[in-house]
């Protein structure tokens, strides 16, 4: 079925303390969760940033919103019950509550105006919550992942447009910046050029070079495909080279076959193509930098809502 969002999430939680019983938040989210009629799987799914379950963390911004339109109220630390405005609302109640809908509701405005002072500013202009199915943290999420699909089809096209030498020393750099090597410069070298044997660069593991990593790359555009047959020479110039260790690059893909000969090549063959190339350039820092850094701070959860009165 899968977690409603948070605001499709609002009214059942109105419902729940619908029975003016004063109610913690571990229950509300229980009883939620069984009106929701959502399962385990659902229930163990977590915010991709952190090990918070989803699901309490979006019945969380649902009691936060309700409560500061005034339709529940916190009693004390993360107990809440039901207020009157709740009740009438019940009593007739819409099919959804939404952020729009709450803004019905004079008090919930005027939170939004709210100076650190507590005191209501008439017609400030204050940045209100978003209207879309997400929580902010959510949105907040999406924007990142958005952007940083952007930032790895950028690095693709402009590594393919760099030259096959470009990347060679893209490999090399890479996996040293993975912590091959050691994470010592010295230990990695492009090899790659006429008589090079299939081979583009070398990773030294150890101080004495009595183990390498041996790399092979193709720069190939969209479309392309690395096949078997390059694979097994790949393993023939390893072979040869006298060790068992490879990582074979492209900007392209790879074809089934040639995932199929690296499975059963007693080889220990590493695939890397350009999608998941261009990923870990940006996991490990190659050809990127930080711009911006934001903290993003939210409400300790446990410390407001701890079983203490």
């Amino acid at each position: 079925m899968g977690i409603p969002d948070y605001q499709s999430l609002m009214l059942s939680v109105v419902k729940v303390l619908g029975d003016d019983q004063l109610m913690h938040s571990k229950k509300i989210c229980e009883r939620v969760a069984f009106v929701e009629k959502l399962s385990r799987s659902d229930l163990l799914q977590t915010v991709p940033s952190s090990r918070e379950s989803l699901f309490s963390n979006r019945v969380s911004w649902s009691l936060s919103y309700l409560a500061r339109a005034k339709l529940i109220e916190r009693v004390r630390r993360g107990t809440y019950r039901i207020t009157p405005d709740g009740k009438a609302l019940l009593r007739d109640p819409p099919t959804r509550i939404s952020v729009a809908y709450l803004k019905k509701y004079t008090r919930y405005s005027e939170n939004l105006s709210e100076t650190r002072t507590g005191c209501v500013v008439p017609g400030a202009s204050v940045a209100e919550p978003s209207e879309g199915l997400d929580t902010p943290e959510e949105a907040l999420e999406n924007a990142v992942q958005l952007l940083g699909n952007v930032l790895e089809a950028d690095l693709l096209e402009r590594v393919r447009a760099a030259g096959s030498r470009f990347l060679e020393q893209v490999v090399v750099d890479l996996l040293i910046a993975m912590g091959y090597g050691g994470g010592e410069r010295t230990m990695g070298q492009v090899t790659g050029g006429t008589g090079d044997g299939g081979i583009d660069g070398t990773i030294r593991e150890d101080a004495l070079g009595l183990d390498e990593v041996y790399l092979q790359t193709k720069l190939y555009g969209v479309g392309n495909t690395v096949g078997a047959g390059d694979l097994r020479n790949f393993a023939g110039a390893i072979d040869a080279a006298g060790t068992s260790k490879g990582v074979f690059v492209t900007t392209a893909s790879f074809t089934k076959a040639a995932q199929d000969y690296v499975a059963m090549s007693p080889k220990r063959i590493v695939l890397i193509d350009g999608p998941r190339l261009a990923q870990l350039m940006v996991r490990y820092g190659v050809g990127v930098r930080t711009q911006t850094t934001y903290q993003i701070k939210r409400v300790d959860i446990d410390y407001f809502e701890s079983d203490d009165s």
